[in-house]
């Protein structure tokens, strides 16, 4: 494929250890499945599916810091499924996509168990805002299946004491814990906050299957220097910019 003829682009993660090939419309990914992918505390040998993957970029993040995983993947846009089978080929990272969703989980993605289960659900209600005229990107950003079904179908997934990890915008926070029911504890959730002094704008929530200790609420990772945004330059503190560009873990809580 030749991003330049085709309407795609190549875009470099983790400063350039991991390029993805992307649509130059459509939903492409940023910097919150790299965030997502750091928070994941997994150890060669787990398995680590990824609901609603896109093109890959969470699973892949995650694979390139961490060698020796079993990646999975569903995704429900035939697009996208090519596009993540094809951004793992050619990074050599063993990841394994299945096309299918929340309603129609692939037999083989149903037959198995997981240590962690990651997933980037769509961020926005559509009765609160404008569905976009680009069909892929819509399907990736615009909510029609409840982040309950969400939470349901990855706990069904996890094995006895594994994890569920996912990024969403903060003001969502209330329909996550309602979606959460007694196969879950352990909650922590993690703010993402701009700068200092401002609300946090996003944040990771991770629940273990069967735990028991009590919530928590970490101290917000701050994503950038100073109280503004100055000039076309990024700002980004030192410890997110170890994460972004030098693929550094972040170990949330």
């Amino acid at each position: 494929m030749n991003a330049k003829q085709t309407g795609f682009s190549e875009d470099k993660f983790l400063g350039g250890q991991l390029v993805l090939t992307q649509p130059v419309n459509g939903y492409r990914a940023g910097v919150d499945p790299v965030f997502l992918a750091a928070s994941i505390a997994a150890n060669p040998g787990d398995t680590v599916l990824d609901l609603g993957c896109g093109a890959g970029a969470a699973a892949l993040c995650l694979g390139t810091r961490v060698d020796g995983l079993h990646l999975v993947g569903v995704e429900r846009q035939p697009e996208y499924v090519e596009l993540a089978q094809m951004n793992a080929k050619n990074n050599g990272i063993a990841f394994d996509v299945h096309e299918g969703d929340l309603a129609r989980m692939p037999g083989d993605v149903r037959d198995m168990s997981f240590d962690h289960v990651i997933m980037n659900p769509p961020y926005y209600l559509r009765d609160r805002g404008t569905a976009s005229p680009d069909a892929m990107r819509e399907g990736a950003l615009g909510e029609d299946v409840p982040l309950a079904t969400w939470l349901d179908q990855a706990t069904r997934r996890l094995k006895p004491r594994g994890y569920v990890t996912m990024i969403q915008k903060a003001e969502r926070l209330p329909e996550i814990m309602a979606g959460i029911d007694g196969r879950l504890g352990s909650i922590l959730v993690q703010p993402l906050c701009p700068r200092i002094g401002r609300e946090s704008a996003l944040i990771i929530v991770r629940a273990r299957k069967g735990g028991r200790a009590a919530f928590r609420l970490a101290a917000p990772l701050i994503l950038h220097d100073g109280p503004q945004h100055v000039g076309d330059v990024e700002h980004y503190t030192p410890e997110v910019s170890a994460i972004l560009r030098d693929g550094h873990p972040f170990p949330i809580g």
